[in-house]
């Protein structure tokens, strides 16, 4: 897969400025099962798009040893295996890939490895599997969540037990392997975190525990890079239980989360919280629209958030849903078994405008499937990464890239090369400041659906 640039957390969200296009109709395409050979149950890991347009993710089984797989999958649907893991280098990985400024895929597994209680990996482009640490216990257990690649370069992530107290921890690891734990969990301020980090605009990390804290429901903490450590929110039943979704960051403001219980019903919440910690439920589910959303929300280019719950809906199998910034909730899809069931992970905005996700299990082999969703939405363009200083080089990320006459960083034109019809290399501009990154292609002009940051 032609990937050479990360995906970061989103610092500051902009909606695209895209090409005029005629309104379509939603539409649901199964594009693939899995049968065990290729990967089986891909749960929590959300796919990333690459360079050259197409997808990997994580299945946690299946495989050439049975211990889970990296996998890749076209928008069209050929899905190919590009790593098997076995019981030595890990096995299981439960989470997602991040792709780090090196060019190498970086990722966890939840079993396996020299201590056989989890590791952390690097892949290269060429398929070469580095094992950089395993954990032992002490250091923590179960790394569910996919890492995130902070400012100063080193990865975040938490583990879902293990640590000082066995209720978990944070660590930092370098590019090299050194890793450092940086909080243990003590139930009181939390308790098994099992999702993704993310560094916020103020460049504090932020994430959520399943459990622990004042009510036994899980918390909201904060953690600068150095460790200093903070609990936000405590949930309870009402604002939500057991946030099982990473956060994610609307432009420079508030935070949005999911849990899987809670709520009126119990069946969970979508909630908005500030930097602070003041949380707002926008939606408790009722079942009939879905129950346990698992996944992380993903911002849309129309400037709506998007999301999965693993069960409920119509069939009782899970939904893909879509709820405005106010709480407004729209079932768009409710699974039937046959197209898939338990979509535990959330989904991915490719630059086609479509929403790409997994499915746990069923499908035509049992397995699981991969599915794209279409609501109607146009193209855009990628940055990535999405911030750096002048001169440093860019990737552009996009659909039908060929031909492109411009690119503008905020209003400053910057030299560029076209690649290939889904990306383009460039440098940030002398001149450049912060905000959206512009092409203009012979099919017109598309915008960056995150503001650029230009750094000092």
């Amino acid at each position: 897969m032609q990937i050479r640039k990360p995906v970061r957390a989103a610092l500051m969200f902009v909606p695209a400025i895209v090409m005029a296009h005629a309104a379509w109709a939603q539409t649901f395409t199964t594009l693939s099962s899995f049968d065990g050979t290729n990967g089986a149950y891909s749960s929590y890991a959300s796919l990333l798009q690459g360079l050259d347009g197409n997808f990997c993710g994580t299945a946690n089984y299946g495989g050439a040893n049975g211990d889970g797989t990296v996998f890749n999958i076209s928008p069209g649907g050929a899905l190919s295996t590009f790593e098997s893991f076995d019981i030595a280098d890990g096995s299981y990985p439960a989470a997602a890939l991040l792709q780090a400024t090196d060019g190498s895929f970086y990722g966890t597994t939840i079993d396996g490895g020299a201590s056989g209680d989890c590791t952390v990996f690097k892949i290269t482009l060429a398929g070469v599997l580095t094992t950089l640490h395993s954990f032992g216990g002490s250091d923590g257990i179960g790394p569910k969540a996919v890492l995130v690649q902070a400012t100063n370069g080193s990865f975040y992530g938490a583990t879902l037990y293990g640590g000082a107290d066995g209720y978990g921890t944070v660590f930092k690891i370098t590019p090299g392997g050194v890793l450092t734990t940086l909080h243990s969990f003590v139930s009181t301020d939390g308790a098994n975190p099992d999702v993704a980090l993310v560094q916020a605009a103020n460049g504090v990390l932020y994430g959520v525990t399943g459990f622990g804290g004042q009510h036994g429901y899980g918390t909201i903490f904060k953690i600068t890079l150095g460790g200093k450590f903070a609990v936000i929110h405590n949930f309870n039943k009402t604002s939500g239980a057991e946030p099982y979704a990473s956060l994610v960051q609307f432009g420079q403001g508030d935070l949005y989360g999911t849990t899987i219980g809670g709520g009126t019903s119990g069946y969970g919440a979508v909630y908005q919280t500030t930097t602070g910690g003041k949380v707002t439920t926008l939606h408790s589910f009722d079942g009939t629209d879905g129950k346990e959303p698992i996944g992380a929300l993903v911002l849309g280019t129309d400037g709506n958030l998007y999301g999965t719950t693993a069960l409920g809906g119509a069939n009782g199998y899970g939904t893909v849903f879509q709820i405005t910034p106010g709480g407004a909730l729209t079932t768009l899809h409710s699974f039937d078994y046959t197209d898939g069931d338990g979509p535990y992970a959330g989904l991915l905005q490719a630059t086609n405008g479509t929403f790409y996700g997994t499915t746990y299990s069923a499908g035509a082999d049992g397995y699981g499937t991969v599915f794209s969703l279409s609501v109607g939405l146009g193209p855009f363009v990628k940055s990535l990464p999405t911030s750096g200083k002048i001169a440093s080089t860019v990737e552009i990320l996009g659909t039908n890239l060929t031909g492109a006459t411009s690119v503008v960083f905020n209003g400053t034109a910057a030299s560029f090369t076209v690649v290939s019809a889904s990306e383009i290399s460039t440098t940030v501009p002398v001149g450049a400041t912060s905000g959206a990154v512009q092409v203009v292609t012979p099919g017109g002009t598309l915008s960056s659906n995150v503001a650029f940051r230009v750094l000092p």
